[in-house]
């Protein structure tokens, strides 16, 4: 009975320490109980950063998730841009401060509304 709780615990510590662990997808930040809103809070910091003419995700881009200039496109991608707003790989070449990282990653884990 030792002998197989010992190999039990020895294959848990071996598959624990083998998994690959994503904090970009399980980063929580207090929102507090402000809402965010697309069109005031989130909007301008993706179409001053993002989607402008000389950026990643302006009209007609095919990088990452494409274009970030409508709604539409933005919530389609959210999965995308939490992702990478919260490891820091998004915005490429920059780094956004994290009031305005909080916005989006609040923006999205409360429903990515179109507000």
């Amino acid at each position: 009975m030792k002998r197989i709780m010992a190999v039990g615990t020895g294959l848990l510590a071996i598959v624990t320490a083998c998994s690959k662990s994503s904090s970009d997808s399980t980063t929580t930040v207090d929102c507090g109980t402000a809402t965010k809103s697309y069109s005031t809070d989130v909007s301008p910091i993706l179409q001053s950063t993002c989607a402008t003419s000389s950026s990643c995700h302006a009209s007609g881009s095919s990088n990452g998730p494409g274009a970030l200039t409508t709604y539409q496109q933005v919530y389609n991608a959210r999965v995308d841009i939490r992702s990478s707003v919260a490891n820091g790989s998004m915005p490429k070449n920059a780094s956004l401060p994290t009031s305005q990282k909080n916005i989006i990653l609040c923006w999205i884990d409360n429903g990515a509304l179109n507000n």
